[in-house]
Formats: C-alpha cells, sequence, structure tokens
C-alpha cells in the first residue's frame, strides 16, 4: 500500500511513555484518533497521568524479547522512544541489542511502521567520531533503518520545550549568570526546535506510506549558535544582556560539571549534551514536509518556542520533564514491605505528632512538600546534602517539582521519586541520591480513635553492606535535628501557625529489623534503559 494511511483504528505502541517526549506523545496520538498501547517496566509510573485510562498498559523491557513480542500483537506502528543513555560503560551495546531486539519483534509482528526520534548528526564528519551518545543514536536509527520493517527515523538537534533538558540547561544558565565564562562550544552552530514541532512530525510519521523508509533532518527555521540562543533567551525572558566569554580550557567533559554546577541538570545527563555541541549539527533538508506539511507559522521560531516555554512554567503547566525519566544508576526497588520483602536489614526512624488542622489542611503541606517550598528543617543541611550528591554525580537537590501544588506517581521530587500517592493519606518517596543503599521517606495523614487529626513520618534505609550499616549510623545522629524538624514544622504549617500541645513531642522509634534471606531477587545483568 502506497497510499496515505488513515489513522482511525490503528494501534501505536509507545515505548518511553513515562519520560519526556513519550510522556507528550501520547495524549497527541489519542487526540489524533489512534488507540495507544505502552510498553514501560513499571506500568504504575502511568498510573496518574491525565490519559491513564484512555490506553493499554503492557510491563516489559525493550532489552526483553519476549515482552516486547507479547507487546507487538496487533500493533499497526511502534515508536521507540528510549536510550541506555550513562546507564554504564557499556551504554551502546545495551541500545545495539535492544534496537535489534525491537527490529527483529517488530518484523515477526507484522507491523508496518517503527519510528524512531534520534539525534542530528554532523555533516561530513565519521561516525566514529562522534561522542558516544551521537554515535548510538546514530546506530540505532542504522539498525532501523536496515530492518525489512519500514522505518521513519526523524534526526532533532537541541529540543525546545518546558521541561526539556535542552531548555532547562539554557533557562538556567542565562538566568543565574549574567556574565559567563564559556567553554568554545558556544560558537558552534545548531538548529533548535520546539517540542511542538517534534510531536507533531512523530504522529504525522504513523500515517506516511508505506514505500516511505528512510531518515529525516528535522529542525525550526533558526541555525544559531548556543551564544545566541542564551542572548535571545535573555531578551524573551525580559533580562539584561548577557556578558559572555568563551575560553578554549573548558572541554565537554568539564564543562558538563560546570553545567551540573549552576542547573538542574545533573553531569550524567548534560555531558552527552554538551558533547552534542562539539560539531556544527544543521539539518541538510526538510523533505518531512512532503509528508508532515507544515501550516502556517510553523515550524516555530527560536523565539516564539522560547516564550511558549516560559508561559507553560510559569503557568505551572509543564507537562513532562528532561527529569520523569529513570535516572541512570539511581535505586529503582520497591520499598521493601512486609512479607513481600525478603531479607536484609532494614533501619527505620519514626515519629508522629498531633495536628490542630483538618486532613485536606494537613495534606496541602505534604503533597506541596519540595521544590521551591523547601523540607520544612534545616535548609543549609538539605542543601549541602545536595551539593555532596552533586559533588559524587548524583542529580542533587535542584531538580525542583513538575508542578508547584500537585504530585503525581512518578515525578521527580529533588533527589526524590514519587513512588506511592494515596491522597489524604500517603506520600512515599524513593531517595534517587547517591547512597550505599535504598533510602525512602513516607508521610501519612491518619485519623485517631477520637477523629483527631495526626501526621506520622517513617523514614527507612535497606544498607548495602558494612558502608551502608555505618553510614546510617553516622547520620542517625542528626535525625532528631532532621527528621524531627521536619515533622514539627510540617505539623506546625498545616495548622496555620497555631502552637502544638505541651509535652506533643514527636514519638521516635528506631529499629534495626533483621529478616531471613529468602529468594532474594536477583539484579537484572541488563543496563536500565533511560527512557526519553
Amino acid at each position: 500500500m502506497n497510499g496515505q494511511q488513515d489513522a482511525e483504528g490503528m494501534l501505536c505502541l509507545v515505548t518511553g511513555a513515562s519520560g519526556y517526549i513519550g510522556g507528550r506523545l501520547v495524549p497527541e496520538l489519542l487526540r489524533a484518533g489512534y488507540r495507544v498501547r505502552c510498553l514501560v517496566r513499571s506500568p504504575a509510573k502511568l498510573r496518574d497521568q491525565p490519559w491513564a485510562s484512555e490506553v493499554e498498559k503492557v510491563q516489559g523491557d525493550v532489552t526483553d524479547p519476549e515482552s516486547v513480542a507479547g507487546a507487538m500483537r496487533g500493533v499497526d506502528v511502534a515508536y521507540y522512544l528510549v536510550h541506555a543513555l550513562s546507564s554504564g560503560a557499556d551504554f551502546e551495546d545495551t541500545d545495539r541489542r535492544a534496537a535489534h531486539i525491537f527490529a527483529d519483534q517488530a518484523h515477526a509482528a507484522g507491523i508496518r511502521r517503527i519510528v524512531y526520534l534520534g539525534g542530528l548528526t554532523p555533516r561530513g564528519v565519521p561516525e566514529q567520531s562522534l561522542s558516544p551518545h551521537l554515535r548510538s543514536r546514530a546506530e540505532v536509527g542504522h539498525i532501523f533503518l536496515d530492518s525489512p520493517v519500514a522505518a521513519t527515523v526523524l534526526r532533532a538537534a537541541v529540543v525546545i520545550g518546558s521541561g526539556s533538558a535542552s531548555f532547562e540547561m539554557l533557562r538556567y544558565l542565562t538566568e543565574r549568570l549574567p556574565v559567563m565564562v564559556t567553554p568554545s562550544w558556544v560558537h558552534t552552530r545548531t538548529q533548535p526546535i520546539g517540542v511542538r514541532d517534534v510531536l507533531r512530525y512523530l504522529v504525522g510519521a504513523a500515517t506516511m506510506p508505506d514505500d516511505v523508509d528512510r531518515a529525516f533532518d528535522v529542525g525550526g527555521p533558526d541555525v544559531l549558535t548556543y551564544r545566541e540562543m542564551m542572548r535571545r533567551y535573555a531578551a524573551v525572558a525580559g533580562l539584561r544582556k548577557r556578558v559572555i566569554v568563551p575560553v578554549p580550557v573548558l572541554t565537554p567533559r568539564l564543562s558538563s560539571h560546570w553545567v551540573g554546577l549552576v542547573t538542574p541538570v545533573p553531569a550524567s545527563i548534560a555531558r552527552p549534551l554538551t558533547e552534542s555541541l562539539r560539531h556544527e549539527v544543521v539539518c541538510q533538508e526538510h523533505d518531512i514536509a512532503r509528508y508532515v506539511p507544515d501550516p502556517p507559522g510553523r515550524p516555530l521560531p527560536f523565539d516564539e518556542a522560547l516564550a511558549l516555554a516560559l508561559r507553560r512554567v510559569r503557568e505551572a503547566q509543564v507537562a513532562t520533564r528532561w527529569s520523569s525519566a529513570s535516572v541512570p544508576g539511581a535505586p529503582s526497588d520497591p520499598l521493601p514491605t512486609d512479607p513481600d520483602w525478603a531479607g536484609g536489614s532494614l533501619y527505620e526512624d519514626e515519629r508522629q505528632l498531633p495536628v490542630n488542622a483538618s486532613p485536606q489542611a494537613l495534606w496541602k503541606v505534604v503533597e506541596g512538600i519540595g521544590g521551591d517550598n523547601g523540607w520544612y528543617s534545616l535548609p543549609l543541611a538539605w542543601a549541602v546534602r545536595g551539593w555532596l550528591d552533586r559533588f559524587v554525580g548524583g542529580v542533587g537537590l535542584r531538580r525542583g517539582r513538575r508542578d508547584a501544588e500537585h504530585l503525581r506517581v512518578g515525578d521527580s521530587l529533588d533527589f526524590w521519586r514519587v513512588e506511592e500517592i494515596e491522597p489524604v493519606r500517603l506520600l512515599r518517596l524513593r531517595a534517587e541520591m547517591r547512597l550505599p543503599g535504598l533510602a525512602w521517606l513516607e508521610m501519612y495523614v491518619e485519623t485517631d480513635g477520637e477523629g483527631r487529626t495526626r501526621y506520622r513520618q517513617r523514614a527507612l534505609f535497606h544498607p548495602r553492606g558494612l558502608l551502608g550499616h555505618a553510614y546510617w549510623w553516622a547520620v542517625s545522629p542528626f535525625h532528631a535535628v532532621v527528621f524531627g524538624g521536619m515533622a514539627r514544622n510540617i505539623t506546625q504549617a498545616a495548622a496555620k501557625g497555631l502552637t502544638a500541645h505541651k509535652g506533643d513531642r514527636p514519638r521516635r522509634r528506631i529499629r534495626r529489623r533483621h529478616r531471613r534471606r529468602s529468594g532474594q531477587h536477583e539484579a537484572s545483568a541488563n543496563a536500565p534503559l533511560r527512557q526519553e
């Protein structure tokens, strides 16, 4: 069939639906009339998405042929939006293996088209000379184009949209540094594209004629250096003109640490972004418009894409963020519970206080924790912990919140991730800072037998080896100040300044629980794929 396809009734498989691009693509596909199935490692991460009830969710991983085969049954178009960014030294092997599995299973399932979003590569530069990140992206594209299944490979450079890593990096560098000593790559030309146009091309790719099997360069109408992008951001945001002084000594590796110091984007994610700026990346063609026509005023000019992104940030309407994706190397184990959890030691710090407020008032404070609201105890101590985490390559404390008032499962929250929410009852956070073990923080809104509101807070730590046990006992003397202060200040904030009754000091229990190990799950040998 060589004609344009009809969207009605078509089933699209989306990988990476919990990530930045995938989380925005799903509702666009639904609006276009497609049925959508999502392949995710943890379906619970999609539970609170506004579109969750409209899609089919399948648990699996793109490195597992069996789960991929099951997810592809009956699918017409398969979107591949994952990559193994910074998941380890062998991430290129993981990317290669996953792409081959995806292509092979798509062919076996009779899928009509694979759609892949990759990176724009520089013209005339051998692929072996590219950064590992760009080289792997290019190789995945080749794997799909060489497969028997027709493929659309979209190649984009800098994506500008509220919450994108590129936008956040540009935003914080420009806003925080009126005078910047910058790497030499600020003179490199690139062709940014608005996230709205990326999504428009991704949706349109599903109905391309069957004989289209190729890569497309996608970009906006402006070709700019990074220096020009920073100056234009300052103008759009109403900031004073920035003074930018490039120096040749900042390599991409060094500048990624510099970016990690100034912006919420950690060095592990900033590195591939800065490495991709070593070479000029400009579109060589705009053939995509033959199959996905550009409406008037599109693709969006750079300044307009910036203005739209800034408006979304200011109105707290950021649908997804770069941090929506799982952080490479961060713990992902669920909270150990009785009787499902099998073995090991679990340290626990628990505190309880009565609250002179309604459960709803207390919940409002609990759900609003973190980000600009802080953590209700010793801001300097939390800041120092964030700096230390950045120093050892972690995400630090500056990721903030996607929404100032509301949370959903899977949201990043500074150096935590929301693992569970039960409105007006429970908020459970899983630590994503670098630790010798796994850690959680739980906040409960409860009512006692006499109908009075109580706040209960638990910090839990599952140590890894001797270092993990030593870590717990080294930091436990500070818990009374950090966690005790948090409990008191949260309850006082909920009571809107009313003082708790005398003698209502938090009851503290620290327990070390041992359980016999019985069939503890082994860690997967496969490096986790970062969801884009």
